[in-house]
């Protein structure tokens, strides 16, 4: 045990975090690199072999320059996503019931509550009251 003392136990398992934490980091960029519509290819193509040839400053430069970017596009994917998923579920609940309002008028509840419309006891009695 005397051989391999705390210190640097401690020491190893901070690079090792911090090198996966890297590595997470790494990914994100490359996975935003092929997100990011705004980029040409060949753009794309500069980034991707600037992050593999000079992985530490390709990242480090690329977080710089686009971080702010990187933010926004995980944003409007989550929020792409979650209306489509919406569209969705209202589109097979109207083509399941196509003969009851019921659902028509929970898409339009929904709808209004997710605009500011109803407060969100509003909601919940008009829902209760739908589905009674």
């Amino acid at each position: 045990m005397d051989d391999y003392p705390l210190l640097d136990l401690f020491l190893t398992m901070l690079f090792f975090f911090l090198w996966i934490m890297w590595l997470f980091l790494l990914f994100r960029v490359v996975m935003d690199i092929f997100r990011d519509d705004d980029l040409s290819g060949w753009a794309k193509a500069g980034w991707l072999i600037f992050c593999i040839v000079l992985p530490y400053l390709g990242v480090l430069v690329y977080v710089i320059a686009r971080g702010r970017g990187m933010g926004r596009r995980d944003v409007k994917q989550a929020k792409d996503a979650e209306s489509a998923f919406k569209d969705y579920i209202r589109t097979t609940a109207s083509e399941g019931n196509a003969g009851s309002g019921g659902t028509n008028e929970l898409a339009r509840l929904a709808e209004l509550h997710d605009s500011g419309a109803l407060t969100d006891e509003e909601f919940t009695q008009a829902k209760t009251k739908l589905l009674a």
